[in-house]
This record gives C-alpha cells, sequence and structure tokens, in this order.
C-alpha cells in the first residue's frame, strides 16, 4: 500500500515539472519566419514578370496579319522537326527524372 501512495506521489509530482517545462519552453521561444535568399530572388523575379506584357505585339502583330490576310504560310519540314526535338527534349527531361 505504501509502494503505491509513493508511487501516485510520484506521478503527480513528475506531471507538474512536464507542465513546467512545457510552459517555460512556449514562453521563452517565439515564431520566426525567415525567407532564404532563393525565396528573396523568386520574389523578385516574379515582381519584374508581373509588370511584363503577356503578349508581346511586336513578334505577334505581324503574324496575326499574316493569319488575318490569309498569306500565312507553315513550312511543313521545319514544323515536324521542331516538334520531333521538342519531343525529344522531353523525353530526356523525364528519363534523368526517373
Amino acid at each position: 500500500m505504501r509502494v503505491e501512495a509513493y508511487n501516485q506521489v510520484q506521478q503527480l509530482y513528475q506531471t507538474k515539472k512536464v507542465n513546467k517545462a512545457r510552459q517555460t519552453s512556449a514562453a521563452s521561444h517565439a515564431d520566426q519566419l525567415q525567407f532564404s535568399s532563393l525565396g528573396k530572388d523568386i520574389r523578385a523575379a516574379q515582381a519584374a514578370v508581373a509588370g511584363a506584357p503577356v503578349i508581346r505585339e511586336e513578334l505577334t502583330a505581324p503574324i496575326k496579319a499574316q493569319v488575318q490576310s490569309g498569306t500565312y504560310k507553315v513550312d511543313n519540314a521545319s514544323f515536324a522537326d521542331k516538334l520531333l526535338r521538342k519531343r525529344a527534349e522531353m523525353d530526356a527531361a523525364y528519363e534523368e527524372m526517373r
């Protein structure tokens, strides 16, 4: 019976010690947030891109005019070559990820 009483008293003291430790550690630390230099660089790049126009009119205006007038011609061989090169790049990138 005395051993059980001792164990109960010891358990009470142990929980008080744990609670005091939790209170001390919670009170002594404040939450902080730090951005890495990479994060800051990404934020600066996003801000720079946000100010740029979505469509570069100086490049698209001549093509748009040709399409509207019906004079725009697609070089099939060049298109197929670019398409196959892009596919090869994508396949290589996929293999690197594996």
